[in-house]
């Protein structure tokens, strides 16, 4: 038994992932968290535990909400197929046609799935995107419209880091038939009928004692956390990767010092806050066939397919790795074994985690507040996963 507290509960037949949740806090370095299933549309799993303040002692609770980084691109992806299949979008169209001044500076020719599958060569902005500017989204949408691809749409893949979840929230604005932002479709159109609750534009009435604060592991040991090759393109102010991250960090200025996370403030690529249940909700439902949601059958299907990977191949220029991309969303791989080859999700930095199976009829969420370090599957949840792995067979 754990010495830390453990609250919620699990299915008969998933006592696996509760012990593996509770190793975490004993031997794991866990400091609060939270993991949910969803399976065949039964919350099988919802547990918490530890403490969401250490600062202050205050523990983790069922409502305990955090920022989940890039595991937030998984959820604006779902934005993006729940737009596809209201045929608002179309995965192979040009950009341009819902968005004509994207086309400026060789942007014409790129598709929705490039873009969204980290092959539009977009992943650097060369003006300053600070909060002032986020908060704008029609001077964000200007400087987006002058940007400039690396090279030509489909050539390379090259990890997004800051700039999709801004791609998208702007075409979200272009297409909804009521000009909703992204974080508002989300809310308005998934999150609510499902009754989960993740923002990706958090309300000024939450309050403090709901948000847990991250513990950062320091700037030198996430660089020493990353695969060797890619410690000198961190380092240098040249590379694809320190100019997608390091030149203008949008993840983190969704944390703000006076309220724990920025308020009404989108940064679809890292700034979403919500609950591990949630996570699990919302991709349980595109697990399920998305019949709440009215999702359809072909929105799926391009969902499960297998990534289409660029001319290039399938390394990543700016995580010096090879990877697969598809749709707003990663698919399993050597370095991301999440399931299924139908499975689609994405992770978050520090840890986080968060996917469906449409095979296996199931979605996952894992949270936390204490950042792991380096771009690799976190080990608290791989534990996690591999557990599910054992109940499942």
């Amino acid at each position: 038994m754990t010495k830390h507290e453990i609250s919620g509960h699990v299915a008969a037949g998933w006592e696996p992932v509760r012990a593996a949740f509770c190793r975490n806090f004993d031997a794991g370095g866990e400091v609060g968290a939270a993991v949910a299933v969803q399976h065949r549309g039964e919350l099988v799993v919802d547990l918490w535990g530890g403490l969401r303040d250490p600062a202050t002692g205050a523990p983790w609770k069922s409502d305990t909400m955090v920022v989940v980084f890039s595991a937030t691109k998984g959820i604006a992806g779902l934005v993006m197929a729940y737009a596809h299949s209201r045929g608002w979008i179309d995965y192979e169209a040009r950009v341009a046609e819902y968005w004509p001044e994207f086309a400026r500076n060789g942007k014409a020719e790129i598709t929705i799935r490039q873009l969204l599958s980290h092959q539009a060569g977009l992943h650097a902005f060369h003006q300053k995107v600070d909060r002032e500017v986020i908060a704008d989204f029609d001077r964000l949408a200007r400087i987006m419209e002058a940007e400039r691809p690396e090279w030509p749409p489909g050539q390379h893949y090259a990890y997004h880091i800051m700039s999709l979840g801004f791609y998208e929230g702007e075409l979200i604005r272009r297409v909804d038939p009521q000009h909703r932002t992204l974080g508002q479709v989300l809310k308005e159109d998934l999150a609510d009928p499902l009754g989960a609750e993740f923002y990706i534009r958090l309300p000024p009435d939450i309050p403090d004692d709901r948000l847990a604060p991250i513990q950062t592991p320091g700037i030198v040991a996430s660089i020493l956390g990353l695969p060797l090759a890619m410690i000198p393109k961190v380092l240098n102010p040249w590379s694809h990767v320190f100019r997608s991250t390091m030149v203008n960090p949008g993840t983190m200025i969704a944390v703000d010092r006076d309220t724990v996370y920025a308020r009404d403030l989108e940064v679809p690529s890292g700034g979403g806050v919500g609950t591990a249940r949630a996570l699990a909700k919302l991709y349980g439902e595109f697990a399920t066939g998305g019949k709440r949601l009215g999702i359809r059958r072909d929105t799926l299907e391009a969902l499960k397919a297998p990534a289409i990977p660029p001319e290039g191949g399938t390394r990543d220029m700016c995580l010096t790795t090879d990877i697969s991309y598809s749709l707003g969303f990663m698919k399993p791989f050597y370095g991301l074994p999440i399931g299924s080859p139908s499975a689609f999700g994405t992770p978050g930095a520090g840890g986080s985690m968060a996917f469906a199976d449409p095979e296996i009829e199931l979605g996952y969420g894992y949270v936390m507040n204490r950042m792991g370090t380096g771009v690799e599957p976190d080990p608290r949840d791989v534990a996690l996963r591999d557990a599910i792995a054992t109940v499942l067979g």
